[in-house]
């Protein structure tokens, strides 16, 4: 299998605790997070608005996004794969797409909350 690529948004608090659940479970390291935020428009598949605006991963020149990145990452991280795997059947992922599309609108909510949380 080969590296799967992630971006993410560095700026959202919530991303930075997710990836930084993501990264101590990813013990072989198969998986390259890039902070979106602070990636140079080379290593961005996208415009940089799309990018931050769902998430992204890629591997063997696949983009995958919103739920189906979800899976992805999950595939990747042997403790993870069994979701990663659940979340590839059609009628889950779909299900998945529109739990995280409620999420997106309730993110920026989310966000103010997890910033206040985050201030001394």
């Amino acid at each position: 299998m080969t590296e799967l690529t992630v971006w993410y948004d560095g700026s959202c608090p919530l991303c930075r605790q997710e990836i930084a659940l993501m990264r101590r479970l990813d013990r072989r390291g198969a998986i390259r997070f890039i902070d979106a935020v602070e990636a140079g428009p080379a290593s961005c598949p996208l415009d940089r608005g799309d990018l931050l605006a769902r998430f992204h991963a890629s591997q063997n020149g696949r983009l995958f996004s919103g739920a189906e990145a979800f899976a992805a990452m999950w595939r990747a991280i042997p403790l993870l794969r069994p979701l990663g795997w659940a979340f590839q059947r059609p009628f889950a992922l779909a299900l998945l797409e529109r739990l995280y599309r409620r999420f997106l609108r309730a993110r920026p909510a989310l966000q103010r909350f997890a910033r206040r949380l985050e201030r001394p």
